[in-house]
């Protein structure tokens, strides 16, 4: 069985590349070869298939051979494993600029208006 750390970690290197993350949307509207995906980009079939082996390896896509096509289809469970962890992360990060704004607003309540001292520069 597969590490699920590991997993992700292979989700998140796969979506680490800008022409990775176009061909995953390319195919978010359906299936396409390689040569398909390669397009856009004016990337050789070598290199386009080399990106496909990354996608493939974090499970975000599944191929398919049709005669000498390979066809390419997006797999959206990966990403929903990916969503998930950044949920967590933004769970955690807004409740802690909540706490935030709520003391700077209790500072701001408690200075009665009177301006912070200015702090000296200190040289570098």
């Amino acid at each position: 069985m597969a590490n699920p750390e590991s997993s992700l970690d292979d989700v998140f290197h796969a979506l680490s590349d800008p022409t990775r993350r176009a061909m995953l949307a390319s195919l978010a509207d359906g299936e396409r070869n390689i040569g398909e995906l390669a397009e856009p980009f004016e990337i050789s079939f070598a290199a386009a298939s080399k990106h496909v082996k990354v996608l493939e390896g974090a499970g975000l896509i599944r191929r398919r051979i049709e005669g000498r096509s390979h066809i390419c289809r997006m797999e959206a469970g990966p990403l929903a494993a990916a969503d998930q962890w950044l949920r967590f992360y933004e769970r955690f990060w807004s409740a802690r600029l909540d706490t935030l704004e709520q003391l700077l607003q209790q500072d701001d309540a408690t200075s009665d208006g009177m301006p912070l001292p200015n702090r000296k520069e200190t040289p570098r």
